[in-house]
């Protein structure tokens, strides 16, 4: 390897690379628009499927109670179907009881064998050799419980009842009957289309109940449709057909229980639009129920099998337990093995379906059902992963690979924990599959850039700058190597040249072991204060120092951190040498020269050893105001770059020069330690003799720098009085601009 070929560093490094995942993932998600494929939205359904497990069953409303066809009834009263009688004074039992409702999860499609009315009319060649056959057939037809359906009829007309049918949603070739029109009034919240317009489910025909028993009640389809999976999830409120949106069984049931006679139903989209609208939700009374698009309520379910109080059929047809059905929403369904209709839910793999319609109407009572909303769930799922993104970056970047790792997926585990806390318990859903596939990616994916990369690249940083930068300077390095810049460029750096004054001499009187000694203590103390500023030693150059900053780690506040050393130098020199550092029974002082800009920056030398130092005039133009501090009889001067760069920091003007090897000026500069606002006296009068000096008013800056000099003693107030005097005697040329020249 070269100085100059540095290949851990060209290749994309772990921080990039996962970047990159995220915002291919953020692509491919807006790649998706409004629909999610099939695999993410199944795995979206398995993973509410275990928050359910995992929360258990939950309380219900208590307002619903499901009369149960169950084993026992049938081994009391037969196999199913039964006499429409026997169902006519069940029915009669539960209106009895006080019911506020029942919906009936049974479908009457046909005629009842069982009643003798029936039997009459096949077997009309009985009532041939009878006396009168017509009487006794007008004695039959006057006693309504002969004719079980009739029967049947009256009693469900004498009580608030809500009757089951069911769609067939293909085509069959048999759509001849009409289907029972909604008993109630529904309209849509946005005028100017027909209900044509919904994106419902479609219906093709229905599979009706006979008409001498729903006469006298309400109907609702009791369809359920389950999900790719088999799992049911949701139930439609309403379906379409023929342009009629129709309610379904739990609907009704709530509708009629609660004595309402209007609902509405909100699409969303503009009216104009040529595409079928979607649903936002339908309105009921107050209440207002979110459904998905096509109108579907996404069931809440309160746990497993027999969450819902059951009641035997059997035990309320002798007359036991009709205090349980008091002013509650019942619902006459079946458990019983062979008659029953099972279905597969979030509890279970095989549950009554009259338990999920009882689901359904406690959700709709109590208005808690899950919501789905497409919006929310895009930005929820652009916002994740950005921020889960970018802290799992941040993790396997900044620490360690195994401690990075399991933050990772401490993260993701939070994101599923907080889904479930803050959403699903709250009714919200979020399909979080796609963000748990995505971060997973960005986790393999930076981790296996990690393996390829971070081991070969921190050991070269470790090997090459341990060499010129302080173990403190490699360890944050190693940290943060992206933001390392290795290969040669051009940038803007503040440059500082600290040199002993008069150490020659010192030197030459003193001892090697003991100057050895000084070096050390001298060299150890500048360096702990330049790298506490975020500095780095470039070099040692016999008693002097050379450092740099804002290389080769970005420093925006370079300048700020060059003058605070500077500064900070100069006071532990003096506290040193007045007890501690001193040179040869000497106490020493230094000279400091400082100036930002822009320098040629990286690893230069020869193919088998190189150092990484900063190059360019800038450098030696720091490098010469070190130099100058003597002259100007101060211990720090900056160039008006740094000043300018350094931001709130208390300066005086020294002199504008032109020193060896530059034409245009340098406006010389000198930080000081204390506030300047508002500014000193003494500071206020050296200003003001320096701009009466530069104004050619040679008198009045010699009255101002001659009471400066009284007063405080400076050298650099010595040096401006003499010059005073001398331009007093001798003016400068006509062409003068105050510009020492210092070639």
């Amino acid at each position: 390897m070269t100085a100059f070929d540095i290949p851990s560093l060209f290749h994309i490094t772990s921080f990039k690379a996962g970047l990159l995942c995220i915002v291919v993932s953020c692509l491919v998600w807006f790649s998706f628009g409004y629909q999610k494929p099939e695999l993410f939205t199944a795995i979206d359904a398995r993973i509410v499927d275990s928050m359910f497990r995992v929360r258990g069953s939950e309380a219900t409303t208590g307002q619903v109670v499901v009369v149960d066809i169950d084993e026992k009834s049938l081994q009391e009263h037969g196999q199913w179907p039964w006499p429409r009688d026997l169902v006519a004074e069940l029915t009669a039992r539960i209106y009895g009881a006080g019911a506020r409702v029942v919906g009936f999860d049974i479908l009457f499609a046909e005629e009842d064998r069982t009643s003798p009315t029936l039997l009459l009319d096949r077997h009309r060649e009985l009532l041939a050799g009878c006396a009168d056959p017509e009487m006794i057939r007008a004695a039959i037809e006057a006693n309504p419980r002969l004719d079980h359906d009739r029967l049947l009829g009256e009693t469900i007309a004498g009580g608030p009842a809500i009757l089951g049918y069911s769609f067939l949603m293909q085509p069959d070739g048999f759509k001849d009957e009409a289907t029972p029109m909604p008993d109630l009034t529904i309209s849509l919240a946005e005028e100017g289309r027909g209900f044509s317009s919904l994106q419902l489910l479609a219906a093709y025909r229905s599979i009706n109940n006979l008409p001498i028993i729903a006469t006298g009640a309400s109907e609702g389809f009791f369809n359920v449709f389950p999900d790719a999976s088999g799992t049911v999830r949701k139930v439609p409120l309403f379906i379409l057909m023929d342009d009629i949106p129709y309610p379904s069984l739990a609907f009704e049931v709530v509708r009629v229980g609660k004595g309402l006679t209007e609902a509405k139903l909100y699409p969303a989209g503009e009216a104009g639009s040529e595409h079928p609208q979607t649903l936002l939700g339908v309105a009921l009374g107050e209440a207002f129920y979110h459904t998905d698009a096509q109108g579907q309520l996404t069931i809440n379910f309160r746990g497993p099998y027999a969450t819902f109080p059951y009641l035997s059929a059997a035990d309320l047809l002798r007359g036991s337990g009709e205090e349980r059905l008091r002013d509650k929403y019942v619902l006459v369904g079946s458990s019983a093995a062979g008659i029953m209709d099972m279905v597969a839910t979030p509890f279970a793999e095989r549950l009554p379906g009259v338990e999920v319609h009882a689901n359904a109407i406690d959700n709709l009572l109590q208005n808690d059902p899950l919501v789905w909303e497409n919006f929310t769930e895009i930005g929820l799922t652009y916002s994740i992963l950005v921020v889960a993104g970018l802290l799992m970056l941040f993790a396997l970047a900044q620490l360690g690979p195994l401690t990075g790792f399991f933050l990772a997926l401490l993260i993701i585990l939070a994101i599923v924990a907080g889904n479930y806390q803050f959403l699903f318990l709250r009714g919200q859903l979020l399909g979080i599959s796609y963000i748990i596939v995505s971060l997973l990616t960005l986790l393999t994916t930076v981790t296996f850039c990690n393996y390829l990369f971070e081991g070969k690249r921190k050991s070269f940083i470790r090997r090459v700058f341990s060499r010129y930068v302080p173990p403190s300077v490699v360890n944050q390095l190693l940290k943060t190597p992206e933001r390392l810049h290795l290969s040669a460029e051009t940038r803007e750096v503040t440059v500082l040249f600290c040199d002993i004054r008069g150490f020659t001499s010192l030197a030459e009187t003193t001892q090697p072991a003991r100057l050895s000694n000084f070096l050390n203590q001298y060299f150890s103390l500048l360096t702990e204060i330049i790298v506490r500023n975020q500095g780095m030693v470039d070099k040692y150059i016999g008693d002097a120092v050379m450092a740099v900053w804002g290389t080769p780690v970005d420093d925006p506040a370079h300048a700020a951190n060059a003058v605070r050393a500077a500064l900070e130098i100069t006071a532990a020199i003096d506290h040193q040498g007045s007890g501690g550092l001193e040179l040869a029974g000497t106490p020493i002082s230094v000279g400091i020269g400082i100036n930002t800009g822009m320098v040629s920056a990286g690893n230069f030398g020869s193919n088998d050893r190189f150092a990484y130092t900063v190059l360019g005039d800038n450098v030696n133009l720091a490098s010469r105001l070190e130099g100058l501090t003597k002259f100007y009889r101060v211990k720090i001067l900056a160039a008006e770059s740094t000043m300018t760069a350094a931001g709130d920091s208390c300066w005086r003007s020294i002199d504008t020069v032109r020193v060896k090897g530059k034409n245009l000026p340098v406006h010389l500069y000198e930080p000081l330690v204390g506030p300047c606002s508002p500014l000193p006296a003494p500071l206020a009068r050296h200003e003001q003799a320096i701009d009466a000096y530069r104004r050619r008013q040679f008198a009045e800056a010699e009255e101002l720098f001659a009471t400066l000099y009284r007063r405080h003693g400076e050298g650099v107030h010595q040096l401006y009085l003499e010059r005073c005097r001398a331009y007093l005697k001798t003016p400068p040329a006509a062409d003068w601009q105050g510009v020492h020249d210092h070639n």
